[in-house]
């Protein structure tokens, strides 16, 4: 299913008169913005080197899977995925306003996906899309496809033909064929509960060249280490792009103080509001609907969602706790805002502990086995509300950041929005 994906933008126009500016800009001098933004790229090298190592201890899961593939396996491999997540999650506030960022992310975390286009599927999932001619190619199942005039050879399954040739097929989005996802669905396979509790319930034995069930093992087996594989590279080359001399940092480094400052609340307020808020929960929470889940195999959503928050709050406090339990700190947008408004600095910070407690609302749930996809249920009025909540503090956790770019006078920042929030009557129930 392909997203909707609005890039209806919030325009926020910070108009300060020149005599206030003046005396807002003798404040804010005392923090050294040059640092704040070391700070912001301190934290992208190890948030970044954190999502490399999570990622290559999930391929060492993965190969001790393929190597043993047992129930036991598949749930080591599963947890190292989710494990795998915590970090990566916290990087997504450097997707906006860094355009390295953004045209590399759709590698690495491209959703939803159409599942058939990569292996077997239940009868429920349907035989075909007007949109999308590779709705249920099943590579893994066929060596050679011809559709609509394209002829695929996935004779071998390598890192070439899925990032080269599998992704985005035809052009079209809903054909994911690497990333986090593709990953997860291969350990996981689809969740057929709809809106009730429980995941994907793949059996170990789709690995198994001795005892293979779903047919195609082999391929299954190429195509999960192949994904693993390409998942590392992609992730040490965003690594690399914020070391020193890196695109990512020199991109930051030509926008100067002001524009490096815009891109750090660029990042935040479009995470929060358009991405999280409108496309990641209110729009599945409109429709009831558990195919708008971000993890909707593995039943995750709650803690990429979370972490998706605290990359955010990082961002600002100019702090991250590596997974290693190390700290990495330095002088924060919080500083500098507080040198020139202590009173919106406290806002902000009290609207993102806000933000973290509706979050933590919404897995404690999913602790009770309540997860994302139960919790927006039609039929779920307090689970409904559960996640109404969260959005809500997004909304005014943004409200208070755009509060931030004007005090800081920072013109024209556009922050993403989102159907579901700005022109819910346009979403197609």
């Amino acid at each position: 299913m392909a997203p909707i994906k609005n890039m209806m933008a919030v325009l926020v126009a910070g108009t300060i008169v020149a005599g206030c500016n003046s005396v807002e800009t003798k404040k804010s001098d005392a923090v050294d913005q040059t640092a704040v933004l070391a700070t912001y790229v301190e934290i992208a090298q190890a948030n970044y080197d954190d999502s490399l190592i999570t990622a290559k201890a999930l391929n060492e899961s993965i190969a001790q899977l393929l190597s043993e593939p047992t129930e036991e396996s598949l749930n080591s491999a599963k947890a190292a995925w989710v494990a795998a997540r915590v970090p990566y999650q916290q990087t997504e506030v450097y997707r906006f306003g860094n355009a390295a960022v953004d045209d590399w992310e759709g590698k690495v975390n491209a959703w939803p996906l159409d599942e058939g286009l990569i292996d077997y599927v239940d009868s429920s999932y349907g035989t075909e899309s007007d949109e999308n001619g590779f709705y249920t190619a099943n590579i893994i199942a066929n060596p050679t496809l011809k559709i609509g005039g394209v002829t695929v050879d996935a004779t071998t399954i390598d890192k070439t033909l899925l990032s080269e040739t599998l992704h985005e097929i035809d052009e079209i989005e809903s054909n994911v064929a690497t990333g986090y996802h593709v990953i997860e669905f291969l350990l996981w396979g689809q969740d057929l509960n709809g809106t009730n509790p429980g995941a994907g319930v793949r059996p170990a034995t789709d690995f198994s060249l001795e005892n293979c069930t779903g047919g195609n093992c082999d391929r299954r087996r190429a195509y999960l280490q192949a994904a693993t594989e390409l998942l590392i590279d992609d992730l040490q080359e965003m690594a690399d792009s914020w070391k020193e001399g890196g695109v990512a940092q020199q991109e930051l480094a030509a926008k100067g103080t002001e524009g490096g400052l815009a891109t750090i609340l660029t990042g935040m307020g479009s995470l929060a509001y358009g991405e999280l808020a409108g496309e990641r929960i209110k729009l599945g929470l409109m429709l009831h609907d558990p195919e708008e889940e971000h993890d909707c195999f593995s039943d995750n959503t709650h803690w990429s969602h979370f972490y998706d928050a605290k990359g955010i709050k990082n961002a600002y406090l100019g702090q991250y706790t590596r997974v290693d339990g190390s700290q990495v700190a330095g002088q924060s947008l919080s500083d500098l805002v507080k040198s020139t408004d202590a009173a919106l600095d406290a806002e902000m910070k009290d609207a993102l502990e806000a933000t973290e407690k509706a979050m933590q609302a919404m897995v404690d749930e999913a602790g009770k086995g309540r997860t994302f996809d139960v919790l927006i249920g039609a039929n779920e009025a307090a689970g409904n509300q559960i996640v109404q909540n969260v959005v809500d503090a997004l909304v005014a956790q943004t409200k208070t950041t755009e509060k931030i770019i004007v005090a800081l006078a920072l013109n024209n920042i556009e922050l993403e929005g989102s159907d579901s929030l700005d022109n819910p009557s346009s979403i197609a129930h």
